[in-house]
């Protein structure tokens, strides 16, 4: 159920692989074949079958894709695994920096005489293939099945677990009422809704088919009269069948195309999610295809007062298990013998104890030393370092609560920090509280706030490569658009809405800093002498001390320093009675005053 630690595929098997996969192009005419990290559903994560990326390459990231061609093979890579990809990827596999160089741009260098590109349709949005063919005009475009499938002789089965019923006490809203209510905004016959979270929110009902993310992989259609067509494997959805009721009939996942194919008028389709496949059948059926928002996604995102009820509920169980974990910590990292792998396991292990952990929210990030710059780094056999007196370690972690998802990073002193270490950390803990802190009117989106959050490294000619905030789910995936604090994030920020709250500063080959809490977006509280202007804030969902031993207090304003007092005494105010005596005095000295 919970992480393990395999030794990762090693770069020697890329070789022979690619070798295979552009044998197989050549028999069949394609000058470049895609290898995407998607799935059919267009989620972040992907299960064990459908990891064609990191089986053909050894990359394990989140987020990628591998362009194949005769005499090259790009790995796309943004910010966040530019250590990792060199690590991981054989010499075969050349990185490529993402989205600072586009797909079209390189292909287009790669082959200024044109060819033909080939992709499998299920893989790739709508709206990347039109974008691609616009460029590439010199480039003959064509589908195919899965050339990676064709060569993978061991390719796991597809997930077959069943779906499970989500409580109204959770959810806040029963699904018929979800239905009717998107229903009655649509002006389509019907929506298409393709991604897994979407469907899972708006049925209330959850899966097992993705590891660290409760999501059912089924298609679904939704229709004007708020009927739902929801399409998924055999036997998945025997379970659920009274829940759902007479409104929503389950079909076999092999009857979704044709169902596509018999829709009439206007059908609206997400092309940022929507696979290109699922586009075409519709084009080639007659139907008027209108491009538009998945009509979850911004529902979804404004949790209800029950999911938030239920965030802070989670929350502080979570945090319990945390700081019995750093008290832990702080005790057995002066002993010496300590490893990463050993920090997850404990980590893990208090979360457990809680009896409430369904799983973890995403596998442990967990990085002492110059590992800790690896901004996604997964510890594994072959990579796990020991914890060692003058590190940083930073762990990055979270759960999978029935009633919410939580999401938190600390990074801790092992042993003395240098004064560079807490410099850097002071700087990082800074644009973490403007963030925090902040009034904001309403109708501003995540880009307008992120310079808040780097400000204090930008300062000190510093900065970080990921974004400073990503929307998280409701016992759900802890990645959850459309919402996020980063520079090309458009979307209005809305009541309701979970954000994480992480800035960060990287030292390769040295040490990584990220501190991380989750945040709602609630009415700000009205303010003496203000203008009769609705004003918007953060309530923050975390509470976990930080690591006094790494603040410098001369680079604090008074306010700032008000803030941490105020948030320490919150956080011993709110554990300190679920806590045993031992650690109650650690977590009493964690949170002293400054």
């Amino acid at each position: 159920m919970f992480q393990t630690f395999e030794v990762q595929s090693s770069p020697d098997q890329g070789p022979p692989r690619l070798a295979a996969l552009r044998t197989l192009m050549a028999q069949k005419g394609f000058d470049v074949f895609l290898v995407p990290r998607a799935d059919a559903h267009q989620g972040e994560y992907v299960a064990p079958r459908d990891a064609r990326l990191a089986w053909l390459t050894g990359f394990s990231g989140s987020a990628g894709f591998c362009a194949v061609l005769a005499d090259a093979a790009g790995v796309f890579i943004d910010g966040r695994y530019r250590v990792q990809v060199r690590a991981q990827v054989a010499d075969v596999f050349t990185p490529v920096h993402w989205p600072e160089v586009q797909l079209a741009d390189w292909l287009a260098e790669q082959l200024p005489q044109g060819g033909t590109i080939a992709y499998d349709p299920w893989l790739h949005t709508a709206s990347e293939i039109a974008g691609l063919r616009e460029k590439l005009t010199a480039l003959t475009f064509t589908t195919t099945d899965n050339l990676v499938d064709a060569i993978w002789d061991d390719q796991p089965t597809a997930p077959d677990a069943p779906f499970t019923a989500h409580a109204l006490e959770h959810a806040g809203e029963t699904h018929a009422d979800k239905r009717a209510r998107l229903a009655a905004d649509m002006d389509e016959t019907a929506a298409v809704l393709t991604l897994p979270d979407s469907i899972a929110w708006l049925l209330n009902i959850r899966g097992t088919d993705i590891d660290r993310n409760p999501v059912p992989q089924a298609f679904a259609i939704l229709y004007k009269d708020g009927r739902v067509d929801l399409f998924a494997g055999a036997g998945k959805a025997d379970d659920i069948l009274e829940h759902l009721g007479p409104d929503v009939t389950v079909h076999d996942v092999d009857a979704f195309l044709g169902a596509l194919g018999a829709l009439k008028g206007q059908v609206l389709i997400d092309k940022r999610s929507c696979p290109d496949k699922v586009a075409t059948v519709l084009k080639e059926a007659g139907c008027d295809v209108i491009a538009g928002q998945d009509p979850c996604i911004l529902p979804k995102a404004c949790k209800n007062d029950a999911e938030v009820a239920g965030a802070k509920a989670a929350h502080e169980r979570d945090a319990v298990a945390m700081v019995r974990f750093l008290a832990w910590l702080d005790a057995m990292a002066p002993q010496g013998g300590l490893t990463e792998i050993d920090v997850v396991k404990a980590l893990e292990g208090f979360r457990m104890q809680t009896n409430a952990l369904r799983d973890i929210s995403f596998d442990t990030i967990c990085g002492a030393g110059p590992n800790g710059a690896i901004v996604h780094y997964r510890v594994s056999e072959e990579t796990n370092r020991p914890i060692t007196e003058g590190n940083l370690l930073l762990v990055d972690s979270g759960g999978q609560y029935i009633d919410g998802t939580t999401d938190i990073t600390r990074t801790m002193a092992i042993g003395t920090p240098t004064n560079e270490h807490k410099t850097c950390y002071t700087r990082v803990l800074q644009g973490m509280l403007a963030i925090s802190r902040i009034r904001f009117p309403k109708g501003v989106g995540g880009q307008h706030l992120d310079a808040l959050a780097r400000a204090p490294l930008w300062m000190a000619g510093q900065d970080y490569d990921h974004g400073t905030g990503h929307g998280v789910g409701s016992y759900l995936s802890v990645h959850e658009g459309p919402q996020g604090i980063y520079r090309q994030s458009d979307v209005t920020l809305k009541k309701g809405m979970i954000l994480s709250n992480e800035p960060g500063y990287y030292r390769e080959g040295a040490f990584g800093i990220r501190i991380e809490n989750l945040i709602v977006v609630i009415d700000a509280l009205a303010l003496a002498g203000a203008d009769d202007r609705k004003m918007l804030s953060f309530e923050t969902l975390t509470y976990v001390p930080f690591d006094r031993r790494l603040i410098d207090t001369a680079l604090l304003t008074h306010a700032e320093r008000d803030w941490i007092d105020r948030y320490h005494s919150d956080t011993l105010s709110l554990l300190a009675p679920r806590l045993d005596a031992q650690t109650r005095d650690w977590l009493t000295a964690a949170c002293a005053p400054l």
